[in-house]
């Protein structure tokens, strides 16, 4: 197993289970924030009922979908997801490192290169990685911090209406753009990711890596369109229409 686990394939075994769980995390976020857009088209944008219980009637469905992400199961899948993101990082820093020596370091310009027709995608993972990595850690001031944070492990204050937190980090143009961009990198990172994924555990011939492909980029756009009318959305509100 340990020699597994450290071999090429191995490696990129690994990186590919924990990148399937993150696409699927994504899926399921962006699919709570996007209910946000719902709540606006059938009035109940902004609706939280006065009490503390989880699934009140009074809720908007954005606020049943973040009760959801508060239940016992998910708080435990919590360190998991935190563990699958280590894992999917760590284990992307040691291939592409490796990478990097195989291509021969620094003076790889003058080493005939196999990847020479790969997409932009392919040869800049690790920048997009990083990128990706960077405003994560913003994003998760913005909204974990201010209500998983506090009410998992009392730390901070707990922010128990959604809809206030996505007019408060989308309000400013500034800031929706930032996502935007977020969001762009980080379907470049997915668009690449979701075939490469399957291409190593075994569907590699030409006919499925074609169809893996355009499958790849409709689940990384969806993801992305998910977020992104959720930022919008939540600008709109705030600035027109609450």
């Amino acid at each position: 197993m340990a020699c597994f686990l450290t071999s090429s394939i191995g490696k990129k075994f690994i990186q590919s289970i924990s990148g399937a769980f993150l696409i699927i995390f994504l899926l399921l976020h962006g699919t709570i924030n996007f209910f946000s857009v719902i709540d606006s088209f059938t009035g109940k944008f902004g609706a939280v009922a006065a009490d503390d219980t989880l699934f009140s009637t009074g809720d908007g469905l954005f606020k049943l979908g973040c009760d959801f992400m508060s239940t016992g199961f998910i708080s435990i899948m919590v360190p998991v997801l935190a563990l699958g993101f280590a894992i999917h990082i760590l284990y992307g820093i040691w291939l592409e490192t490796e990478n990097y020596i195989k291509r021969g370091g620094i003076k790889r310009y003058a080493v005939a290169s196999k990847a020479k027709n790969d997409s932009w995608s392919a040869k800049n993972m690790a920048i997009l990685g990083i990128l990706i990595l960077g405003l994560l850690a913003f994003h998760l001031t913005h909204f974990w911090a201010k209500m998983q944070l506090p009410e998992m492990f009392g730390i901070g204050n707990y922010e128990d209406n959604p809809y206030t937190l996505l007019m408060a980090t989308f309000s400013k143009w500034w800031l929706v753009a930032l996502y935007i961009v977020w969001f762009v990198v980080l379907f470049l990172h997915l668009e690449h990711g979701f075939w490469s994924m399957f291409q190593t555990i075994g569907w590699n011939n030409k006919k499925w890596q074609i169809r893996l492909k355009v499958i790849g980029i409709i689940v990384s756009a969806v993801i992305v369109l998910l977020f992104v009318s959720t930022a919008i959305n939540a600008y709109i509100q705030a600035n027109f229409i609450l």
